[in-house]
């Protein structure tokens, strides 16, 4: 019976020292501390997270080339390692070391792992000093199976309390959500990103890189809530103030059970830290609790006091190698002692009876060649983890092709097949579940890179599983992140609940806005708009922020715009109402109906009345003075008429009233009366002033201007308080036809325009050039003598030779052939230009004149 327990290490001096209590005793801390007081020492962790962790901070007081980690899947061991960091299948149990420790003594009682926790209980020894850490519920074992060890009690430094069940929305900050299958994980972390601005994920199914990366984020502070799995259970030490349980039960891979007191005990004492309190509790993720403690379960949790282990799980590991059915019954040995139970039967035992089957493995495992050694490769094979969780049907297979290549030519697997499943994983695309099963299936191969017995190169296949991992890793790292993880939100609600903190904020050249890195909007002059992607219920918290950080800044801009040149502002006026007055391009005001069309009211744009009282009014003075500055730029001409009120004749000063009224427009039609009475020397003084009399307007060239218009038509518009305008002219056009002739003829006018006939051939045509055409004309003829056009009005004109026929009719001209070339006479002018010319004005056609460039013209006043 005593070889089940013997250590062949042990020379009977040995110290054997277990070191039992709650989490937060500092268990892990002290046998650090006392492996890296021996010349050599090796502890055995349940998580390769944990060894890792441990690791590295070993490495930090000892060297790299003193410290060796293995685990499955990772073997870093440099020739002359001393201290060894491990899990617990993976300790080299040949080593001989000073120093031997078992950290979570209590997983001996697990159904799964325990049987190689008991082994290593019972069986690993350092020569000078052994040590067992777990929990409370050890001791009874402790006395019974090693009754040689001191026994020391590490109480809690900190107290551990119930808080009760709590909303997510409730939840406290550095709080860690507990739940048990990854699906669970997914549901809540993807909640807390909806109302906390996410959380780090922590799986023992993560990779450490992965993990630490996550791990790393909320130790940052990044985020202040982490999602994990009875992962964190395992000594992980993290800076958690409250635990929260999303589940009191899990499927322990028979069954569903509640967890035990202990179990809850080892996952809710990672809340508080050295001497720091913590507290525990549920959470609600509906509308009803889903889970509860008991009051005897919160009174165990909160005294530290739960139900000792009465057994550990055992499984022989003296195993027979002479044959197939002598090995199947060494591992289904009895236990030697009643307080250990044998265990189920591990998926490599499992693999092993179903392999047993196959006659191809029987007759290799048994091939006389390979002796004992080839049933002790099968076992290998046996033992190939399975990562994925493919079940035994499917790891099967996998471990009887492995054997299979372990038992043919040099026994090792072949080069092709490992490159081409490895090049199969090597695929960084897909959601968190396609990339974590991907490094789940990397582990396998990572397992076998590390069995220099099994391949070729193992160095190069160790190499380029690492770098393929370490890929996966990052890649799973970025996917958990930018699913998990809105930064945002995460910086904003931090923001908001900071208290006499100045976040960072930036003001892009193009008017984006970040606080702490993050970007929040757009601010364009004084109006802020919040990123268009943001969703709903996160609007709140950008204009939130908006409101808290931009202040100083906006009244900064409502200084800068007191003191800006009139360079700085412009009218945008493009036939949309109201108009908008800007300030370095972004919208400031609008125009509003005021004391006539030259005095029109600034009225500031929302964003700029939300200035305080005295920013707002140093805006409003100068808007007011840029908008009368530049129209009394624009109207001088105007100005300059009205001067002349004191010196003209009374119908002449009221032509100047309506003229001034219409904005410097005026048909002549419309002041017939007023003209009969307006003198030479009216006349006169009005040229002078600018004003030109035309055939059909009266008008002032200057204002006929492009600039000019864009204003007269803006005043015009908001002193008859319209609400929409048609397109306005493009600016330098002298006429216009189609679709911008269907502006109202008062609309055309102030624009400077005459519009002839009505519906789609209407055409309309710059009154200053209407004009200048009745000067030429004038010039050219000789009384009511027949004239010739001049072949350049119409270009001049931007006319059709239809549309120049159409203009000279209505300007009072008549077609007549003269020589059989087409030629126009006065005949008078006509109110308007009609469809179809009357009977006596229809015109014989021409004979002989389809060569001459007015031929066209003259087949159009046949019509």
């Amino acid at each position: 019976m005593n070889r089940f327990i013997a250590s062949p290490a042990s020379n009977g001096n040995s110290r054997i020292t277990a070191v039992l209590g709650p989490t937060n005793t500092g268990k892990t801390h002290l046998a650090v501390e006392r492996l890296c007081g021996h010349t050599s020492g090796m502890i055995g962790f349940p998580l390769r997270l944990l060894a890792r962790e441990v690791y590295e901070k070993v490495v930090a007081a000892k060297g790299a080339a003193s410290v060796a980690l293995i685990t499955g899947e990772e073997k870093i061991v440099p020739p002359g390692a001393r201290w060894f960091l491990c899990t617990v299948e993976s300790m080299p149990l040949d080593r001989e070391v000073a120093f031997m420790a078992i950290d979570e003594g209590q997983m001996g009682a697990d159904p799964e792992r325990g049987h190689v926790f008991t082994d290593r209980l019972l069986r690993a020894r350092g020569y000078a000093e052994t040590m067992i850490l777990g929990s409370e519920t050890l001791r009874p074992l402790i006395r019974k199976l090693i009754p040689e060890a001191e026994i020391i009690t590490r109480p809690r430094f900190s107290t551990l309390a119930y808080a009760g069940p709590k909303k997510l929305s409730r939840l406290p900050h550095r709080t860690a959500i507990v739940a048990f299958t990854a699906a669970e994980v997914y549901a809540i972390a993807e909640m807390l990103r909806r109302q906390k601005g996410g959380a780090a994920v922590v799986m023992g199914s993560l990779s450490p890189r992965t993990r630490n990366a996550q791990v790393a984020m909320y130790q940052s502070g990044e985020v202040d809530y982490l999602v994990a799995t009875d992962a964190i259970g395992m000594g992980l030490n993290m800076d958690i103030t409250h635990v929260a349980f999303a589940a009191l039960g899990k499927f322990d891979g028979k069954r569903q059970r509640r967890l035990t007191l202990s179990e809850m005990a080892q996952i809710a004492g990672r809340a508080g830290r050295h001497q720091r309190d913590g507290t525990f509790g549920t959470v609600q993720l509906g509308s009803e609790a889903n889970c509860s403690f008991t009051p005897e379960e919160i009174e165990g949790l909160e005294e530290h006091r739960f139900e000792p282990l009465t057994h550990l799980v055992w499984r022989n590991t003296d195993l027979d190698f002479s044959s197939l059915p002598k090995l199947v019954a060494a591992m289904d040995a009895r236990t030697p002692r009643p307080e250990l139970v044998r265990s189920d039967d591990a998926i490599d035992l499992g693999v092993l009876k179903r392999l047993a089957g196959e006659p191809w493995v029987m007759e290799r495992a048994s091939s006389r060649t390979l002796g004992e050694r080839g049933l002790f490769r099968l076992w290998q094979a046996c033992s190939l983890p399975d990562y994925r969780k493919t079940g035994v049907e499917a790891h099967t297979r996998l471990v009887g092709r492995v054997f299979r290549h372990l038992t043919e030519g040099r026994g090792h697997l072949p080069d092709a097949w490992i490159a081409a499943e490895i090049a199969h994983l090597d695929r960084m695309t897909g959601d968190v579940e396609a990339i974590a099963d991907r490094i789940a299936a990397a582990r396998t191969w990572t397992y076998i890179a590390h069995r220099p017995d099994w391949l070729d190169n193992p160095a190069h296949w160790a190499e380029r599983t690492r770098a393929l991992e370490d890929r996966l890793s990052d890649a799973l790292h970025g996917a958990l992140t930018q699913r998990f993880v809105d930064r945002r939100t995460a910086v904003l609600l931090k923001d908001l609940k900071a208290r006499g903190v100045s976040a960072h904020v930036l003001i892009e050249a193009d008017g984006g806005v970040a606080v702490d890195g993050e970007v929040i909007g757009r601010l364009d002059g004084f109006r802020f708009t919040a990123d268009a992607a943001a969703r709903a219920g996160e609007q709140r918290l950008l204009l939130a922020a908006a409101e808290r950080h931009l202040s100083r800044e906006l009244g900064a801009r409502a200084k800068r715009l007191a003191e800006a040149g009139d360079a700085d502002f412009t009218l945008d006026f493009d036939g949309s109402l109201p108009p908008r007055l800007l300030w370095q391009g972004a919208r400031v005001a609008v125009l509003r109906k005021g004391r006539d069309a030259l005095t029109p009211r600034v009225e500031l744009d929302r964003a700029v009345s939300a200035l305080g009282p005295d920013d707002r009014r140093r805006v409003q003075e100068r808007l007011e003075r840029f908008v009368g500055e530049a129209i009394a730029h624009v109207a001088a001409p105007l100005a300059k008429v009205q001067a002349l009120r004191a010196e003209v004749s009374a119908p002449a000063r009221g032509l100047i009233v309506q003229l001034v009224e219409g904005l410097g427009v005026l048909a002549r039609e419309h002041v017939a009366e007023q003209l009969v009475g307006v003198t030479r020397t009216d006349r006169q003084a009005l040229s002078r002033c600018g004003v030109r009399m035309g055939p059909l307007h009266l008008f002032v060239p200057a204002l006929l201007r492009p600039e000019p218009t864009r204003w007269r038509l803006a005043l015009w518009a908001v002193a008859s308080e319209l609400t929409s305008l048609p397109p306005l002219p493009a600016p330098g056009r002298v006429s216009l036809s189609g679709a911008a002739v269907e502006a109202p003829a008062n609309v055309l006018l102030v624009a400077g325009f005459w519009r002839l006939g009505q519906g789609k051939d209407a055409i309309a045509v710059r009154i200053d050039m209407v004009d200048r055409l009745s000067r030429h004309i004038h010039e050219r003829r000789d009384g009511r003598a027949p004239f010739m056009p001049d072949p350049n009005w119409a270009s001049t004109l931007g006319l059709s030779q239809d549309g120049l026929a159409r203009l000279l009719r209505a300007l009072g001209y008549r077609p007549r052939l003269v020589d059989g070339a087409p030629h126009f006479a006065w005949a008078g002018p006509r109110p308007a230009i009609r469809r179809s010319a009357p009977a006596d004005e229809v015109v014989p056609p021409a004979r002989g004149n389809e060569a001459s460039p007015f031929a066209s013209l003259a087949a159009m006043m046949r019509r």
